[in-house]
């Protein structure tokens, strides 16, 4: 009973803060913010927020990796130009981060298919840089950041000094200019879940000290919810990047045979059109331990995790149609 009233609870502050499901007749601005490489679904993720932007629903600020193998500037060029929105400004993290490439060698597949200007990390700024001027230029309270890998970019932020972007602290930007911090990050309601393990120390400070309201995406939400196969399957669909990406690791893996599991692709559905239908949330606020596992805080406030509320082949259908619509024609 008392699982029910918080859930009521955090509908009604949801629905008064329009987080519950967003205003169609205005997009969202999205900051997105991505390790790309170690996992694919971080394709699938891209790929469709750059098609609800083509739909009018999101307009994305900017794309920037939390991971800094060399080419990942290259492959988030790649998404951008595809989708003819190649001017979109990439951020890689300048110092200390994780760097980590795919085991699939899909991003050298693309590398090599697909158009860039981008060749190397050197030529874009760093991460919390552009996050600052880019969070800087917004109107105020404005901004859904959506997190698909680590954090480190996030306690950089959060951690940033005035300078001659702006005279405001990261904190200070942060309450000023964002609305809503979506994560793909954690297991709900306990566990221990890669994006927060592998840089923790990073993951602790953001995550329980980020001042906005936050939704988190749990590994128990995308795990159920399994996509690329009809993509895949189209044959309509020719010189696509999403597509030659599922089509080359569904196979390398048993646990993929009915599609991937679709982790990042729901934090960025979340993002831009709310958790609903699809999802219910619980409140509360996250803790991460020393070794990066989490656990969920119910006496907390200001955050919630997804709870699955429609069926998880339903999801994946809306995730499969949007990662299935190509570019626009220019």
């Amino acid at each position: 009973m008392l699982y029910k009233v918080g859930v009521f609870i955090a509908f009604s502050i949801f629905a008064l803060t329009g987080c519950a499901r967003h205003d169609t007749n205005k997009p969202v601005s999205v900051i997105f913010d991505s390790d790309i490489g170690p996992d694919y679904d971080d394709v699938g993720a891209i790929t469709i927020l750059h098609v609800l932007e083509q739909k009018g629903e999101a307009r994305i600020l900017a794309t920037i990796a939390s991971n800094k193998y060399e080419g990942i500037a290259a492959i988030l060029n790649i998404f951008n130009t595809y989708f003819h929105r190649p001017e979109i400004p990439i951020g890689v993290p300048k110092g200390n981060a994780v760097s980590m490439r795919d085991s699939q060698h899909w991003t050298d597949t693309l590398l090599k298919r697909y158009p860039h200007a981008i060749k190397f990390n050197r030529e874009v700024p760093g991460a919390v840089t552009l996050y600052r001027k880019v969070l800087a230029a917004q109107p105020d309270h404005s901004v859904t950041i959506v997190t698909v890998g680590f954090l480190t970019n996030i306690v950089g932020l959060l951690t940033s000094k005035g300078d001659s972007i702006s005279p405001l602290t990261g904190e200070e930007l942060i309450r000023k200019k964002v609305k809503l911090l979506v994560s793909m990050a954690g297991k709900y309601p306990s566990g221990k879940e890669f994006n927060i393990y592998n840089d923790t120390k990073s993951s602790k400070e953001a995550l329980e000290h980020w001042p906005t309201k936050v939704i988190f995406s749990g590994f128990e939400i995308g795990e159920k919810i399994k996509t690329g196969l009809p993509l895949v399957n189209d044959k309509n669909i020719q010189h696509d990047p999403a597509k030659d990406v599922f089509t080359l690791c569904i196979p390398m893996a048993a646990a993929d045979s009915a599609g991937r599991m679709s982790w990042d692709e729901t934090a960025v559905l979340v993002a831009v059109r709310g958790y609903k239908p699809y999802f219910d949330i619980h409140p509360g606020r996250i803790r991460v331990a020393a070794d990066g596992s989490d656990t969920w805080d119910d006496k907390g406030k200001g955050q919630y995790y997804l709870v699955a509320r429609e069926p998880a082949s339903v999801v994946a259908h809306t995730i499969n149609r949007l990662m299935m619509q190509e570019p626009e024609k220019e």
